[in-house]
């Protein structure tokens, strides 16, 4: 079992959720129950799923728990270029957010080889 607490991507996932939910606030109203809940329901799955998998009794397990999570920002990440794409968020704000999602991508694919 690990303490996700003190595992690096949990921390920037945590951070990462921070600043979606302040980019998603820019979405139009009518995108509330759509896009906006779809945004960020992703990005609360990534550090959550990290947390459940800790709490696995293997790593095995753990590693499938971030896989899971490595999906959702795959997720997330089509969401916001979406975003984009509709013209709600500049790539101005965006990138940084995606610099983010891709750096705890390479974080996660280099802890999961070191679990295996």
């Amino acid at each position: 079992m690990h303490n996700y607490k003190e595992i690096k991507i949990w921390q920037n996932a945590r951070a990462l959720v921070k600043a979606v939910y302040r980019i998603s606030k820019q979405l139009p109203k009518e995108e509330l129950y759509g896009l906006t809940s779809q945004i960020r329901r992703a990005a609360v799955s990534i550090p959550a799923n990290i947390a459940e998998g800790a709490g696995r009794g293997t790593d095995r397990d753990f590693c499938h728990f971030l896989d899971i999570a490595r999906g959702s920002l795959f997720e997330l990440e089509t969401l916001l270029i979406l975003s984009n794409d509709l013209e709600y968020v500049s790539e101005e704000k965006l990138n940084p957010i995606l610099d983010s999602i891709n750096e705890i991508i390479r974080m996660m694919v280099s802890f999961q080889n070191r679990l295996v």
